[in-house]
């Protein structure tokens, strides 16, 4: 996939596409159908699809500092972009290139002089131009005046649900990450550096944790405890000191089972907010690699224990009760990768 940064890098000489237009924050349920759509139509066309998205959030514009929490990186959207088909993604800095341009103005300099689109694709509550005045009739109305097709898909519902971002913000709040999973249509993920955290998992209980500590603009669950998998996304090698013996080492791309722990320290009064991974069965030494963490199903609620003996009996049920959702959840990533899956 192609990746234009700003209007002027889009290439002089594209004779026409199909284009989609939103943040896209999550490519969730809702973002893969529009993205389908238009998609379809680049097909018929046999011109390129291109997907126009915002950094920074355009709410950042017009209301600073009251942009929603962000629940995929733009590296991360562009990623699944390209797996779900997008030729081309262009990268708008909505501040500098759109912010004060009025509806036919944006249709005309980014629509027409730069993509030529044959067809654009948006969701029916899609607003643009300047303060958004825009609307899905404003739309229509350009579309007819500069011969584009114009398609105003539906928002996607299901189990009488709007899926949205919101949506998915609003399970993550709650803790609900199967639900927030199945609004996504994935496992939701966080990506970060592992840094060190206090140093009590390994040294004082022996759950070694690899610690990561995200922005607060970052999306994360309720404070609590999970399962999911987590995988390093770096290729650098691994310095591996084993204090026990293991079986294999861990490898780059390859996703480990793992009982994750997000929030403060109650129990030792460590107020800094973090991501803590105790990856099962494995050891290395992870400090300043890159990393995913992929949360599957919500465990407990962080409590606040009367000592550490109470502390280590619950993990000791957390990582049993990851181990058997993890295995279920296994199957089903084993199924993904069958072929004609």
């Amino acid at each position: 996939m192609d990746i234009w940064s700003g209007l002027d890098s889009v290439p002089a000489d594209l004779e026409g596409s199909v284009v989609t237009i939103g943040v896209f924050d999550g490519l969730h349920r809702g973002h893969q159908s529009l993205i389908g759509q238009a998609k379809k139509q680049a097909q018929e066309l046999g011109v390129p699809c291109v997907m126009v998205t915002f950094d920074p959030h355009p709410i950042a514009v017009f209301l600073p500092g009251k942009e929603p929490t962000r629940l995929a990186p733009l590296d991360f959207r562009l990623n699944l972009a390209a797996e779900r088909g997008i030729d081309a993604a262009l990268v708008i800095d909505f501040t500098r290139e759109l912010a004060g341009l009025s509806p036919e103005d944006y249709f005309q300099t980014m629509i027409i002089n730069k993509l030529h689109a044959r067809s654009v694709v948006v969701g029916e509550n899609f607003t643009f131009g300047f303060n958004g005045a825009g609307t899905e009739s404003t739309m229509r109305e350009l579309g007819e005046k500069y011969g584009v097709e114009v398609t105003i898909a539906p928002l996607l519902h299901d189990d009488d649900l709007r899926i949205c971002s919101t949506l998915v913000r609003d399970f993550l709040d709650s803790g609900e990450v199967e639900r927030a999973n199945w609004a996504l249509g994935r496992r939701y993920s966080v990506r970060g550096e592992v840094v060190r955290g206090a140093g009590r998992g390994g040294k004082e209980l022996g759950y070694p944790t690899a610690n990561l500590y995200l922005p607060t603009s970052v999306a994360l669950p309720a404070d609590g405890v999970y399962a999911g998998w987590f995988t390093i996304t770096d290729d650098r090698e691994i310095d591996k000191e084993i204090s026990r013996e293991i079986d294999g080492t861990m490898v780059p791309g390859v996703r480990y089972p793992t009982a994750i722990s997000v929030g403060t320290n109650p129990t030792f009064g460590d107020e800094r907010r973090s991501v803590e991974a105790f990856i099962l069965d494995e050891e290395a030494d992870l400090y300043g690699h890159h990393v995913m963490v992929e949360f599957v199903g919500h465990l407990r609620d962080m409590v606040k224990f009367n000592g550490v003996d109470e502390l280590l009996e619950a993990m000791a049920r957390d990582v049993l009760a990851a181990r058997e959702i993890l295995a279920k959840d296994k199957e089903l990533l084993d199924a993904d990768t069958q072929p004609g899956a």
